[in-house]
């Protein structure tokens, strides 16, 4: 195992330039879509408090909330550290900023206002005659800035002093240690080495986990302020410190503000310039900002075994700080719309853990000490997909020239691995011959559809559950699809004409073996494509989405999917039908609550039919329905209650919000 080196460091900056004119006068209209689009306000009671959310950028492995009441030292919670134990945090804040009057009192702070955006946090605090404005923005992937502005707000002249203090009540096996003006964090627990960097000449008095700087007085004429600018550096061993430290020394708060404003304000431009006509209204505007800024606080840097950045499922539950595969193309297609750049790394990341025979891991993680990569199952194949849809948006041959032959290689593989009885209709499976890996394949753990599964050996390390998917082979037909339309693109004719070729062979398959024409709905079959096995779910209109079904039978189901009774609830378009005797979204997982991913690919079916009218109205009830999904304050959550529209499980979901914004996209 690689050793991680985790630093932290404070550097404080002097020389603060101003805002170029430019700057001062740019257009941020759309970021202001964000502001306070999320509750980021949270005191941190223990070292996993996880009762609020946190703000990151950049793809730091590190994260900050506000404190949730007023304080006598200014100051933001955390930081929140996953860069071990699968998150943990410090202390409260471990950087206060206390401020003292002349006679040596702490200021009493009357009131104070906090504000978020997707480009930085800032807050402020008043007194009497005295305010203090702090300001969070992520330079790089290893540092946040944040500014201190106190400014002396009265007619007379004041006198106050200033000290830095913290310690690490949080995190196990820290101790400080000081050395000139240089505080140095050791722990017992981990390989991590951290650094607090303060004013040249600063003495820093420290015990053991607890420390402060000697208190600096400052002398504010009326209407005067004073600046402090500090960097926070959490930097992984595979980068350099010395570089990063050099680059600090060259910016200031105020042209990265400026840089991350404007960053974000384009990137929700081209989000919120591209909706659908009747998501018109701002409330849909401010869902697309919620969307990128949740995709944004689960995006991480490469570091141990990761090589490119990716997105976590969500940092707001512990065993979902790695990277899986379908998630991964799912979040990458959400980005294409953009950052098409990110979503190319979120796609490369996944690939560094293909196989030899093409098989692409299910999850993988930083540390393996924590968690192991899952190389039991992979997950169901929309990788074609999400490719084609970057190449769509920014036309990168390069790319394309780089992940055909994974691609291809992977497409093959499920037809070499996962066909038992080489009938050219696959099935999920295994390589440890498990069957709950078989499920996990799936992405539907326990979906009813497998409840009567039985797993076969095909080869060694190759297994399948006795049953034929339609999502599987729906999501196969689509990719033949998508692979032909790259290998054109790569003038690879042949590649091209052969996969046309198979997916028109293969949508024949699917509308005649895996549609009931009594029930109109398509169902999973055993081997032998004779027995239909029952339970309206959403992998029913996977067929719809892939444009694998002919138009009466889209017709049939778009008729289910519309019925109060089944699937149009609330939140409409759940795993599956409300009227089954195993519905059950609070116990079931994928036994009843909505998941935007298999939402959107029923809306997306819907359009791909020319049900306009229902597509957009039940877009429209998915995103009121759901709770919490519009309005501020709220996280995006891994599924809902279909029926009440409660939000389920994990905060912060990734695909979840990269779902959203496609079904809001004009394309």
């Amino acid at each position: 195992m690689k050793k991680i080196i985790y630093i932290l460091a404070l550097v404080v900056v002097f020389s603060c330039e101003t805002e170029s004119e430019t700057a001062k006068t740019q257009d941020l209209s759309y970021l202001n879509y964000s502001k306070n689009i999320l509750d980021y306000n949270l005191i941190p009671k223990h070292p996993k408090d996880k009762n609020g959310l946190i703000f990151s950028d950049q793809g730091a492995w590190f994260a900050y909330s506000f404190p949730d009441s007023i304080v006598n030292n200014g100051g933001f919670s955390g930081p929140f550290l996953m860069t071990q134990q699968n998150g943990v945090w410090i202390s409260p804040s471990l950087s206060q900023l206390s401020i003292k009057n002349q006679n040596n009192q702490d200021i009493i702070w009357s009131n104070t206002e906090r504000n978020s955006y997707n480009s930085h946090l800032e807050q402020v605090f008043n007194s009497e005659n005295l305010s203090l404005k702090q300001e969070l923005v992520y330079s790089s992937g290893h540092t946040a800035l944040i500014k201190s502005t106190i400014t002396n707000d009265g007619e007379h002249p004041l006198e106050v002093s200033v000290e830095w203090k913290g310690q690490t009540i949080f995190a196990d096996g820290l101790s400080f240690s000081s050395n000139g003006n240089q505080l140095n964090i050791n722990s017992s627990k981990s390989d991590a080495i951290g650094h607090i960097v303060f004013e040249k000449g600063t003495k820093i008095n420290s015990f053991d986990s607890i420390y402060n700087t000697v208190v600096e007085t400052i002398q504010l004429e009326p209407k005067e302020t004073k600046e402090i600018n500090i960097s926070q550096t959490f930097i992984f061993s595979e980068y350099s410190w010395e570089t990063e430290s050099n680059i600090l020394k060259t910016i200031d708060f105020d042209s990265i503000l400026s840089i991350r404003k404007s960053e974000k304000n384009s990137e929700l431009k081209s989000l919120i310039s591209n909706k659908r006509k009747p998501f018109s209204d701002s409330i849909y505007s401010e869902v697309l900002a919620k969307a990128s800024l949740t995709l944004q606080n689960n995006w991480r840097i490469p570091a141990g075994e990761i090589k490119y950045e990716g997105l976590f499922p969500s940092y707001h539950y512990k065993w979902f700080n790695g990277f899986w595969s379908w998630d991964s193309w799912k979040h990458a297609a959400g980005l294409s719309y953009y950052n098409p750049e990110l979503a190319k790394k979120q796609m490369k990341l996944m690939f560094e853990f293909q196989n030899e025979d093409g098989f692409v891991a299910d999850c993988v993680f930083r540390d393996t000490t924590i968690e192991k990569h899952n190389y039991r199952d992979t997950k169901p194949p929309l990788s074609a997909w999400a490719v084609t849809k970057i190449y769509e948006k920014d036309k990168d041959l390069a790319f394309i020239e780089y992940m055909y032959p994974k691609l291809k290689k992977y497409h093959e593989w499920w037809y070499l691995k996962r066909d038992h009885d080489q009938d050219g209709l696959c099935e999920y499976g295994s390589t440890d011959g498990s069957l709950i890996a078989a499920k996990w394949e799936s992405g539907m753990d326990n979906a009813i559809r497998f409840d009567d599964s039985k797993i076969l050996k095909n080869s060694e390390g190759a297994y399948s559950i006795d049953q034929e998917s339609v999502d599987l082979n729906a999501y196969l037909y689509a990719e033949k699809l998508y692979l032909s339309t790259l290998a054109e693109a790569l003038q690879h004719q042949e590649d091209a004409s052969r996969y046309t070729e198979e997916a028109a062979h293969l949508k024949s398959r699917i509308q005649s073996q895996f549609y009931d024409k009594e029930d109109g709905w398509f169902y999973d079959t055993n081997l032998d494509g004779d027995k239909f096995i029952k339970g309206e779910g959403s992998e029913g209109w996977t067929a719809l989405w892939a444009k694998a079904a002919s138009q009466e039978q889209a017709g049939a189901v778009k008729n289910k999917m519309m019925n109060p009774k089944k699937f149009y609830t609330k939140v409409p378009f759940q795993t599956m039908s409300a009227d089954h005797e195993k519905f059950n979204p609070l116990k079931g997982y994928w036994r009843g609550p909505n998941w935007l991913d298999q939402a959107y690919f029923g809306v997306k079916g819907l359009r791909n039919y020319d049900f306009i009218e229902d597509a957009n109205k039940a877009t429209i009830q998915i995103l009121e329905g759901a709770e919490g999904v519009l309005g501020k304050g709220k996280s995006i959550r891994e599924n809902y209650h279909p029926i009440t529209g409660g939000g389920l499980n994990a905060q912060n979901f990734s695909w979840s919000a990269a779902h959203i914004i496609m079904l809001l996209m004009n394309d």
